[in-house]
């Protein structure tokens, strides 16, 4: 009787694991419209969400991610 519990509730799980996988939210917040990839390109063209104001500090610190390095010039 044990096995026929577990055999449902993986079926269960699967189900449900396809079903949000289906119905994923593919737009990811930091992208602009139509990049793709694991990585945002640099600058506030490349966000979806556009900035109030942006410096020169902004900038560098944008284009130095993921780097463990700040930019030299603060």
């Amino acid at each position: 009787m044990g096995i026929f519990k577990i055999a449902a509730l993986s079926a269960v799980g699967y189900a449900g694991y396809k079903y949000f996988e289906k119905h994923k939210d593919s737009d990811s917040p930091a992208f602009a419209t139509g990049q793709t990839g694991s990585v945002r390109d640099a600058g506030p063209t490349a966000m979806r969400d556009q900035p109030n104001n942006w410096n020169k500090t902004d900038q560098e610190s944008d284009e130095s991610f993921p780097a463990s390095d700040a930019p030299g010039n603060y």
